[in-house]
C-alpha cells in the first residue's frame, strides 16, 4: 500500500510510535507543516500551499523540495491540496501529521472530517500529533493496539446505531448514541480494544500511554 505522510500546521511531538507510523512513507508538506520535516527526519517530495505561513528563511532552508504555489484566496485549504496531491500520486494510506492543535480550530475540525471522508473512499487514514491519535470509525468492526490504561473517546459525527465497544472500562453493547451526546467520551482501555458500528460516522481519539502531556 502506497503510504503518504501529510505534514500539517498543528502540533507534533516525536515519539517511537509516530516514527513507526511514518516508516517508509512518502512525504508532502502543506505550507507551515514543513517545519516538522527536520524534527521527524523526513524529506518531503512536495511542498504545497499559498506559503503565507512561512518565512524566507524556511523557504531558503528547503531549496531542493519541489514547490507548488497557490494564491491565498482559494477554495481549498493547504491541507486539502496536499491530500489531493497525495491521492494523485497513488496514496492508498495517509497519515495526517500535525492534525491536532495549532492556531486554527476550524482547520483541526476539517482534518477530522476529511479523514472520515478519506476512509469512506477506501483510503486508510490516521490523524496524529504524536501525543494524540485519531482513527475514523465507520460501519463494521475495527481493532486497536492500545495498551491497558490508554484514555480514549469516540467522537460522533452523526447519530450512531448498533455501537459496541469491548475491551474498555465502560463497554457498550449495541447501543444508540445521539449526535452531540457525551456518553462516549473519556473511556479507558482494559484489554484488546475493539469497536463495531451498525451505522453512522465517528472518530476514535486516543492518547497513547507513555506520551507526556
Amino acid at each position: 500500500m502506497n503510504l503518504f505522510a501529510i505534514l500539517l500546521g498543528g502540533d507534533v511531538q516525536r515519539t517511537p510510535r509516530l516514527d513507526a507510523a511514518l516508516a517508509g512513507a512518502r512525504v508532502i508538506a502543506a505550507d507551515s507543516g514543513i517545519r516538522h520535516a527536520a524534527e521527524l527526519g523526513l524529506q518531503p517530495e512536495l511542498w504545497i500551499g499559498d506559503f503565507d505561513s512561512v518565512g524566507e528563511a524556511e523557504i531558503a532552508g528547503h531549496p531542493n523540495v519541489e514547490r507548488e504555489v497557490f494564491p491565498p484566496e482559494k477554495d481549498q485549504t493547504d491541507g486539502e491540496l496536499a491530500i489531493a496531491a497525495a491521492i494523485e500520486r497513488g496514496a492508498g494510506s495517509i497519515v495526517l501529521v500535525g492534525a491536532f492543535g495549532g492556531p486554527r480550530a476550524d482547520h483541526t475540525f476539517l482534518h477530522l472530517t476529511a479523514a472520515i471522508g478519506l476512509v469512506e473512499r477506501g483510503i486508510t487514514t490516521l490523524l496524529t500529533s504524536g501525543r494524540e491519535e485519531g482513527h475514523p470509525v465507520l460501519p463494521g468492526a475495527a481493532s486497536f493496539d492500545y495498551a491497558p490504561g490508554t484514555l480514549f473517546s469516540l467522537l460522533a459525527f452523526s447519530d450512531l446505531s448498533g455501537l459496541t465497544v469491548t475491551g474498555a472500562k465502560w463497554p457498550l453493547d449495541q447501543v444508540e448514541i445521539a449526535f452531540g451526546s457525551s456518553r462516549t467520551l473519556s473511556n479507558e482501555v482494559e484489554s484488546a480494544l475493539s469497536v463495531s458500528l451498525g451505522s453512522g460516522r465517528a472518530l476514535l481519539l486516543a492518547h497513547p500511554l507513555g506520551v507526556g502531556d
